[in-house]
């Protein structure tokens, strides 16, 4: 599992598994899941960060930032 903050992106993304993408969809305004060929869940994708209705204190996550 690794965890990235882009920060000039202002997106945070959650890989699950090191698997190759086949289908994404946006579940939320701003929040896209990532598929595998077998349908499970690789990725999650949040977008706009800065600007999502709860906001995260990124100070207390441990990231990878890009």
């Amino acid at each position: 599992m690794k965890l990235t903050f882009d920060k000039d992106a202002d997106a945070l993304y959650l890989e699950l598994e090191d698997s190759s993408i086949v289908e994404s969809e946006e579940v939320a305004p701003g929040v896209i899941l990532d598929y595998s060929k077998t349908e499970s869940v690789v990725g999650i994708e949040v977008l706009r960060l800065s600007q999502q209705p709860e906001k995260l204190d990124l100070s207390a996550l441990m990231l990878k930032t890009a």
